[in-house]
């Protein structure tokens, strides 16, 4: 897949340092992918980032008991209707992390309260901390999490790349609209291979 930004990859140690983000990676949300192989290449690519010494950085949507972070106004209201009173609290099952991912208990877990991973959550605060400038974005749903989280992690001034077989959506037509077309505009779009590929020789 070819992209028609040219943000490289950097080698840890230089400027900038790259941070993987993986994303919605949550029993709630990732088991409706299954068979799909985005959990397959997610996987490969954080054992590849953990490889070169790129730290991961999980994000997952969960809130406190009773929803008190949901405005009724809030495109979330329907949430506790949906997934039941504590379907989508931080300690529920649906909010977990993925096994299939194998997450490290060293690695940073960011709590979000809606669509972007910046939104609610103290994300931009670590992501400084870590002297982070180039954020690799996988993820589900493309049209969710990764599109919301590209366009505010753009306007803050990172440099992004997005692994486009390492994120999924409902709408395969959506997912090849915005990985092809709309993406490139802001962000490197490339696969897992091909971004390892990238810097593994470097």
């Amino acid at each position: 897949m070819t992209s028609t930004a040219t943000t490289p990859h950097e080698t840890p140690g230089s400027a900038p340092r790259t941070v993987l983000l993986a994303m919605d990676f949550q029993h709630g949300i990732a088991d409706r992918f299954a068979g799909t192989g985005v959990l397959e290449h997610a996987r490969a690519a954080v054992e590849a980032a953990r490889d070169a010494g790129i730290p991961v950085v999980w994000v997952r949507v969960a809130f406190r008991p009773g929803y008190p972070e949901i405005a009724p106004t809030s495109g979330f209201a329907g949430i506790s209707a949906r997934a039941g009173e504590n379907g989508m609290t931080e300690d529920s099952p649906a909010t977990a992390l993925h096994e299939a991912l194998a997450p490290r208990p060293e690695e940073p877990v960011v709590i979000k309260r809606r669509i972007s991973a910046f939104t609610g959550s103290d994300l931009e605060v670590l992501l400084r901390g870590m002297q982070a400038e180039s954020l690799v974005l996988a993820g589900i749903s493309t049209s969710g999490v990764v599109l919301s989280t590209l366009r505010q992690a753009a306007d803050l001034d990172f440099r992004l790349t997005v692994l486009a077989d390492a994120c999924a959506d409902p709408d395969e037509e959506v997912h090849r609209v915005l990985t092809q077309k709309v993406f490139p505009r802001q962000a490197a779009v490339t696969t897992v291979d091909q971004w390892v590929d990238g810097f593994a020789g470097a």
